[in-house]
């Protein structure tokens, strides 16, 4: 067995149901249980309405489990209740049996989800905040945590990466001004640019007086 150092608070998080934890004793195969927890995690971790899986995005490294275990376990946790599974012509997914897991497989499967075409397999990592932090700015404490913890809630995990690059190229490194640029791009809207190459040439962009207090700044 791997010695396990500890969990960390630079590390998300995943909410799981209580009502999954009262019936942890009736699942007797590690499969069933393996694809039930994959599911919530990855499930939570999506973003935007539509928050469902493909069978293809339960993956056998991650999981441990071959495409056949995997296929069982899927199985049995439709055989439970814990997943529901919906088709639309060729698509199929697999949604939590939850209020919105169930209005939206029941809106899937009529065919009434308005962005099926542009549809893909979830992602597996967003931006880690905490890590970004760390890697970036220094070391965390109680207080920037909790603050960390609401910007994942106020700002969408996609925009961390490059506003940290942004303070960085600036050599800016302070929470106060990556927050700024997020505040911003909430407010006044974000420049969504294909070419990611842009991203520090204009970080010239944030040097106005809006971010005039945050530059002498450690």
């Amino acid at each position: 067995m791997t010695s396990f150092n500890g969990f960390t608070s630079s590390e998300t998080f995943t909410q799981v149901p209580d009502s999954f934890i009262r019936m942890m004793n009736e699942i007797e195969d590690v499969a069933e249980l393996k694809v039930t927890l994959y599911a919530i995690w990855r499930i939570e971790h999506i973003e935007g309405n539509f928050r469902a899986l493909r069978e293809t995005d339960f993956e056998t490294e991650s999981l441990g489990l071959s495409v056949d275990e995997i296929q069982r376990g899927l199985a049995k946790c439709l055989e439970r209740g814990t997943l529901l599974r919906a088709e639309n012509e060729a698509d199929v997914f697999y949604f939590l049996n939850s209020p919105r897991g169930r209005l939206a497989a029941e809106a899937f499967a009529k065919g009434q989800w308005r962005d099926v075409g542009k549809i893909t397999s979830a992602p597996l990592n967003k931006s880690n905040i905490f890590k970004l932090y760390e890697e970036n700015i220094g070391a965390l404490t109680p207080l920037l945590s909790d603050m960390l913890r609401e910007a994942e809630k106020n700002y969408p995990s996609a925009w961390f990466e490059e506003a940290f690059e942004i303070a960085v190229s600036r050599n800016i490194r302070n929470w106060k001004y990556v927050e700024a640029i997020l505040t911003r791009w909430k407010e006044n809207g974000k420049d969504e640019r294909k070419d990611q190459s842009d991203i520090v040439k204009d970080a010239d962009r944030y040097t106005d007086s809006e971010f005039s207090e945050f530059l002498k700044r450690d």
